[in-house]
């Protein structure tokens, strides 16, 4: 489980209340930062929703997200064996739900090797705390019908995408069934995101107009590749500085617009300040609510 910190804003309490990886160069630790106060305060993005006060890629965590006031929430997909999606972090079921006890003889428990309906019967709250007993894990429909009933925009990762060949099709045809993709969500509320080089360039090949981003810190040279297919580069905050957010930053993308930069995964106010005066666009995080107080 996350541990809360110490910096979590009295709003926390209301709500408790109520990739296949591209390996980037190696990047200098740059310390250089803007001087914050020329900065407007980022997006703030909640990480598998408000992921440090429900359990994470859950309804809950989306709803936690929206009591704290914030907008956007990034998720995970996978791909179930009869070719359900499903919001779920990690390839395996292990970590975050209860599959050992229901399933005790499916080891190593991979997503792919379960069904919809076997996922379904899974506890994936109770990991995290009692009150969140018989959460489940969301399939993608559920989970975007959701945001949209709390009027909520969506950061969505394709995970291990070698994993699932023809995922990027499978996850356009449930965003389209579900209104995902008309004019509004596609200009407004919908980014997709992968560590996956591949990946990405294959949304953009087949919805040119849907923005996207590249989970990674490429090299300085290697960016304006990026920038053919990537409106995004959404690198570790322990890989980048000032001068390296510049860079990106410097570039246009494939819709004419510069590069923007939403760092991972930030959780306390010490270093949302830090990222914040490096210039970021936006910041992802489990804590949201410390990093939107402590950037503004």
């Amino acid at each position: 489980m996350f541990v809360r910190t110490a910096t979590a804003s009295t709003a926390a309490a209301a709500v408790l209340g109520a990739g296949a990886l591209l390996s980037p160069a190696a990047q200098p630790q740059e310390t250089a930062a803007r001087s914050p106060d020329r900065q407007a305060s980022p997006l703030v993005v909640a990480h598998r929703g408000a992921s440090g006060y429900a359990p994470e890629n859950t309804l809950a965590a989306a709803d936690a997200a929206k009591a704290l006031g914030i907008d956007w929430v990034e998720n995970d997909v996978h791909r179930t064996q009869d070719g359900v999606l499903v919001v779920l972090h990690d390839t395996g079921l292990k970590r975050t739900t209860d599959v050992e006890q229901v399933f005790p003889d499916r080891a190593p428990w991979a997503v792919k090797d379960f069904t919809a309906a076997e996922v379904a019967r899974l506890d994936a709250g109770s990991w995290f705390g009692a009150r969140f007993a018989g959460a489940r894990v969301p399939t993608l429909t559920q989970f975007v019908n959701r945001l949209e009933r709390n009027r909520q925009k969506l950061l969505l990762e394709i995970k291990s995408p070698a994993t699932y060949p023809g995922i990027e099709r499978d996850i356009l045809r449930v965003l389209r069934k579900e209104g995902w993709l008309d004019r509004s969500h596609v200009r407004d509320r919908l980014v997709i995101q992968s560590f996956g080089a591949d990946s990405v360039k294959k949304v953009h090949a087949l919805r040119p107009d849907i923005t996207t981003g590249f989970l990674g810190t490429p090299a300085v040279a290697d960016l304006p590749a990026y920038a053919a297919f990537t409106d995004q580069i959404n690198p570790s905050h322990t890989t980048i500085g000032a001068d390296y957010v510049a860079a990106v930053q410097r570039l246009k993308g494939p819709h004419g617009k510069r590069l923007r930069v939403n760092t991972w995964t930030v959780n306390d106010a010490a270093n949302a300040a830090k990222v914040h005066g490096y210039g970021v666009d936006g910041i992802i995080t489990n804590y949201p609510d410390v990093v939107r107080d402590a950037t503004r």
